[in-house]
This record gives C-alpha cells, structure tokens and sequence, in this order.
C-alpha cells in the first residue's frame, strides 16, 4: 500500500501541511521539525506523486530534449548532464534525434510532441533562421549549440572563437609553427567550424607562424573516419604539419590513427589537439589533449531557461539571452607527450 502524506504526519507528529512543505523544500519549517519529518519520510519510503505535482500547475513534468547524433559521444554525455540534473528538479527528459537533418529541426520546432511535454531543448545542425522565426508554437524553446540565430529564444553555447584561440595558443607555445586545423566545412559563415577555424586563423596569424590554406582540411562529417581521411589527404598532398587542431575529438581520434599508419610519432612528430573531451579520448594510446565544454554548466543553463519561461517568461515577455558556458583546455599526452 502506498504511504501517503496523512501517514508521514502522524508518525511525525506534525500536520499534513507541514510534511508538504517539507516536501516541496518551503524555508518556512525548522530545521529540527524538517530533520523529524526527513527522517520518517526515509524510514517509510515516501514517493511524492510527481503527476499530481505537475497537474496542480497545468505541466506534464515532461521535458523534451532533441539531439543531432546520440552515435556521437559528446551528445550522449550531454544528454546525460541533462538527464540528471532534470531528474533532481523532477522532471522526466523526453530524448529525441533529429539526424541533423532540417526538415526533423523544424518538425520539433514546431511543436512536434507539444502535448507530452512542456517545452523543448532544441540543438540544431541544419535549422535556419526563417525557420524559428516563422515558428508557429509558443511553448518554450531553448537553443543549444554553436549555430548562432537572430531570433527571439534562449541561447547556450560557448565562446567558440576564443576556445579555438586557447587551443592554438597552446600547440604555439609548445614552438609547433606549422599548425593545421581539420574539420572545415563550407557555407554557412557563423556555423561552429568557421567560428573554430576562425579562431585557429586569427592566432597564428597574430604569431607569425603559418596559416595558408593547405593547412586547412575540410571534412565531409565529423567522424573518425573523417578525421583519418583529411590527415591522410594533409599527408600525401606534401603537407608537413608538425600539429594539427581538430574540430572534435572525433576527427582527432582518427587523425591520430591515420598518423600512427604513416610512422608518425604523437606527439614527437605531430601534436593533437581535439575539441569536445569525450571519454573516448582519455584513452587512445596518447590521450588526448582537449577542449573541455563544461557540459555540466550547459545542461544547468539550458534547463534553467527553459523553467524559467515556463515560470512566467514566455517567449516575447521577456528578452532572449545568450548563455555563454565556460570551457578549459585539458593538456594530456598528445601535446605533451607521456610523462
């Protein structure tokens, strides 16, 4: 039988009233009737209903949550910072995929789901911006990602050209001068590879060393093996990069794979630096060293917006905000080579 709140009050020996605002975390409740009331609670295995909870203020309690690639490490350890830190306000992540592509963006954008949940956490590949401003759905969206939009929605995204800057900075101080960056991609000038490449640009410029364009190699997708392809293409075009910045860690995995084919040391002969520290890369034969997004930060944002538009806030009520989450670079073995 399920213990309700009538049974936590009478072996507390308080009022209903105050086992609810223990409950639901209210100020106004001593500290020694709330320890007495927790403890019961955990002695009989109370469960709020969840469902009631989010009936009483006209919510599901569902948030929808839709993603590009989950095969791609940094979105699945995404959706996990996600996943938990809703689950500590109460909340249930409703996981989608988009596959990138523009016509599923807009389908969610649009209000795909709209009766399950109670807003969205949207991160676009393809969307434009015609697309979120003829958006015909007023319940709240949350942008996440490196696509930059001029439109009226909640913003999380880190500073893309100045992590492009750290990481490049880091490979200059290390004296590498002959630096390629792998991961290009073409259209679309604000798109998270041109923002990297642009910050990998402007600083070995700044330094003097080089920065000509068969140092840059495009890649079709941001996969491994696309990082393996464009390193083999850098190295049989007579190309002699003596490091290489890659848009994800991705790309850098396979990079790297591609090097060791070839008898190149990393990081003796060719440094690597990676974009993103999923797992994965702590563990390649020289771990990688990485630009980390503070994840975490990004799922607390992202989550934070869109409860608090649900709040009162809605979309047009209040301006929008662009959310800038920190990132640090992470310094491992293919940089500065094992210790």
């Amino acid at each position: 039988m399920a213990i309700s709140l009538k049974d936590v009050a009478e072996h507390a020996g308080v009022s209903v009233k105050t086992v609810s605002n223990v409950v639901n975390g209210y100020r106004h409740v001593t500290p020694a009737t709330r320890q007495r009331v927790q403890q019961v609670i955990d002695e009989l295995g109370y469960r709020p209903n969840l469902t009631a909870r989010h009936l009483r203020k006209g919510r599901t309690g569902i948030i929808a949550l839709a993603l590009p690639e989950l095969g791609n490490p940094y979105f699945a350890e995404l959706a996990d910072a996600v996943i938990n830190y809703a689950a500590g306000l109460d909340l249930i992540v409703l996981l989608d995929h988009t596959y990138g592509r523009r016509d599923q963006e807009v389908l969610f954008a649009q209000g795909f789901r709209a009766r399950l949940i109670d807003g969205l956490i949207l991160s676009p590949i393809e969307l434009e911006n015609e697309d979120l401003l003829a958006r015909g759905h007023d319940a709240p969206l949350v942008l996440l990602g490196e696509r930059e939009y001029e439109a009226p929605y909640d913003h999380i995204a880190i500073d893309n050209v100045a992590a492009a800057r750290t990481a490049t900075r880091h490979l200059l101080d290390l004296g590498r001068r002959r630096i390629a960056f792998i991961g290009a991609r073409h259209g679309r000038s604000r798109q998270p590879a041109h923002l990297r490449l642009r910050g990998w640009r402007e600083t070995v410029t700044a330094a003097g060393a080089a920065a000509d364009d068969a140092l840059v190699a495009g890649t079709d997708g941001y996969t491994r093996r696309d990082g393996a392809q464009a390193m083999a293409r850098l190295l049989d075009s007579g190309t002699a990069p003596d490091a290489v910045f890659c848009y994800n860690d991705l790309i850098a995995i396979g990079a790297m794979r591609t090097l060791t084919e070839r008898g190149l040391r990393v990081p003796e002969d060719v440094a690597v630096v990676g974009f993103d520290d999923i797992e994965e890369g702590r563990y390649c034969t020289a771990a990688l060293t990485t630009i980390a997004p503070h994840k975490q930060a990004i799922a607390r944002a992202a989550v934070d917006a869109l409860l608090a538009r649900l709040e009162g806030g809605a979309e047009g009520a209040v301006e929008s905000r662009r959310v800038r989450p920190g990132f640090a670079l992470v310094p491992r073995e293919s940089t500065l080579g094992r210790p």
